[in-house]
């Protein structure tokens, strides 16, 4: 099919499965509801969800676009070579997006959908030497379930890539070091579900800290039973 523009009407590009569009659709309401939930930063971060039946072909956001802007006609097409298969709005990609979402895909098959932000609370916690305390039931849904990969400075260097992955193992959330949160979803609705309510944990263990006075702690076992309790219901 080939998919309509602002107006309704369709385009002249390449024609493109239905499934590619569906995939379009859902990546382009995650951009709209991380906008809506003040987990966007300006022009920056980025959500990736690779094209149906293509190993390595994914879909990203126009670079110099506001995260509201984004629909599922403008999203960029690139390959896990950073060649750019299709740009209608000419805006390009920002490259160290390219560079994580690109190693995620590479290698993680099982993710169709990888989201990155940089709010203000994810990046305090990743700060935190301790990272993400399991003091909460919000928490508790991620315990034992988060991977952490080390600051190496903006991810221009594509060597990272490989440190990246090798830190992400077979997890799907991370916390980047001095930097921000990710988080894989099979699908589109999986990823962001993961980053709403990772961002929502980091939230609460600030304004936790924030209150200077003496945590109760879950017991290890009460830890364990809840992380199960989650498991079993997802």
């Amino acid at each position: 099919m080939t998919p309509p523009d602002a107006s309704g009407h369709t385009t002249a590009r390449t024609p493109m499965t239905d499934a590619e569009w569906r995939q379009r659709v859902d990546l382009a309401a995650s951009y709209r509801l991380v906008a809506h939930f003040g987990m966007d930063d300006r022009i920056y971060t980025h959500i990736s969800a690779r094209v149906p039946d293509s190993e390595d072909q994914f879909l990203l956001n126009p670079f110099g676009l506001w995260f509201s802007e984004v629909t599922a006609s403008n999203l960029v097409k690139i390959d896990l070579d950073g060649n750019v298969l299709d740009d209608p709005g000419g805006y390009g990609i920002n490259k160290a997006g390219f560079t994580i979402h690109s190693a995620v895909h590479a290698v993680r098959h099982d993710l169709d959908c990888v989201l990155h932000t940089h709010t203000r609370a994810g990046v305090a916690v990743s700060c935190l030497e301790e990272g993400l305390l399991p003091l909460n039931q919000q928490a508790l849904q991620f315990h034992g379930r988060i991977a952490y990969h080390d600051y190496e400075g903006i991810a221009l260097d594509l060597d990272e890539r490989d440190r990246l992955t090798a830190d992400l193992g077979d997890k799907q959330v991370m916390i980047l070091r001095n930097h921000g949160l990710l988080t894989g979803g099979r699908s589109v609705a999986e990823a962001f579900k993961l980053m709403y309510g990772l961002n929502r944990a980091c939230e609460t263990q600030i304004d936790i800290l924030a209150c200077g006075r003496e945590l109760v702690w879950p017991t290890d076992d009460v830890q364990d039973k809840t992380v199960g309790q989650f498991d079993a219901f997802y």
